[in-house]
């Protein structure tokens, strides 16, 4: 039986059948970067018809950076014949009709036919691939983050605990009205100790939220004078002996639309930070006002400072300055501050001086 030979025809119209069924994107481009063809699966990732992307530049599949370098790699291709991606595989990120951005592998081959150049570029979607990575990312974050808090608790909760059980054991004692000083210094001691384990459960518990995604950012109108007095009034509580906090806010009642919740912890968090790593007898000082739609707190301290060598890691998770080693903490209240910052797009800095005190400044857009 004689072998029938393919038509031209009948291969293009393979070729053609086998480019409009393929699960990834192809594309080709002219010398110019004019979309010459593309195929469903590309249209599909893109969200666009074909009548929309044929004689478009390429750059329309673009985000910036790249949507206004283009012009200039192409130039810079014709110029000296080499292309940093040709004839090899890349991860980039594509943009979408709806203005969305997915990550893609990207292979692009050049072409010459009939004494014109094409450039074929192959797009592999790994918008999926990326999500499961991320997740695991997080999963593995999570776990480390158990696994620290183990690790973390049964080493800061044996001190506190110890000196709870020691004071209750010692309060029991002193029946006599004139001990009546020796029972109040270990009811001291006791608070002190209550305050310390729910410091710590609060900074794991407070990142544990953030990591899952559960905190948002809910504003409302609130008067930052008064939750500055609220806060200050809770703060009175921990301080220790001889240590003031002195305020500075504008007298007129200043309105801002932000998360009050959030505002507050980080408030919260600075300045009982301010208190921890300050001296007896020791100023702390919170200043808040609003200027060109920003609320700026500063929190300055007269504490232990942060050595220079320690202060680009201060906002680490964990990380705690080696001047710190023996005062109570988690390493985790700054980088939770930091995070609230996030949400609410805010941002903070700070100037530290070891052995003189440090002051963070926070500034948030309202």
């Amino acid at each position: 039986m004689p072998i029938k030979s393919t038509s031209r025809h009948d291969l293009e119209s393979r070729y053609q059948a086998i480019i409009d069924n393929a699960v990834d994107g192809i594309i080709t481009i002219d010398e110019r970067g004019t979309i010459e063809s593309v195929n469903p699966s590309a249209l599909r990732m893109f969200g666009y018809d074909k009548e929309e992307v044929i004689g478009e530049n390429i750059k329309i599949l673009m985000p910036e950076p790249d949507r206004s370098n283009h012009d200039k790699y192409i130039g810079n291709y014709h110029a000296t014949g080499k292309g940093k991606i040709i004839g090899k595989g890349r991860e980039v990120i594509g943009r979408r009709k709806n203005g969305t951005m997915f990550p893609f592998l990207l292979s692009i081959s050049e072409v010459i036919l009939e004494n014109k150049k094409i450039f074929t570029g192959i797009v592999h979607d790994i918008s999926e691939l990326r999500e499961v990575k991320d997740a695991l990312a997080k999963e593995r974050d999570l776990s480390e983050l158990k696994s620290r808090f183990v690790t973390m608790a049964s080493h800061e909760f044996r001190t506190p605990l110890s000196t709870i059980l020691s004071s209750v054991s010692l309060i029991s004692r002193y029946n006599d009205p004139k001990d009546e000083e020796k029972r109040l210094k270990h009811v001291n001691r006791i608070k002190s100790s209550v305050n310390n384990l729910t410091g710590i459960l609060n900074d794991f518990l407070s990142l544990s939220r953030l990591e899952e995604g559960h905190v948002m950012n809910d504003p409302i109108e609130f008067s930052i004078n008064e939750l500055c007095i609220e806060v200050i009034d809770e703060m009175n509580s921990i301080l220790k002996e001889g240590q003031e906090i002195k305020v500075d806010a504008a007298e007129d009642i200043q309105k801002v639309f932000l998360d009050k919740n959030l505002v507050r912890n980080i408030m919260i968090n600075l300045i009982s930070n301010a208190i921890k790593y300050s001296d007896e007898g020791k100023l702390i000082f919170v200043r808040t006002y609003i200027e060109n739609d920003v609320l700026t707190i500063e929190i300055k301290d007269q504490g232990i400072g942060i050595p220079e060598e320690d202060q680009d890691y201060l906002f680490s998770r964990f990380f705690r300055a080696h001047n710190a080693a023996n005062i109570p903490g988690t390493g985790l209240g700054l980088n939770i501050v930091k995070k609230y910052l996030d949400l609410l797009r805010g941002r903070i800095e700070f100037q530290s001086k070891q052995s003189e005190g440090t002051t963070f400044t926070v500034q948030i857009p309202i």
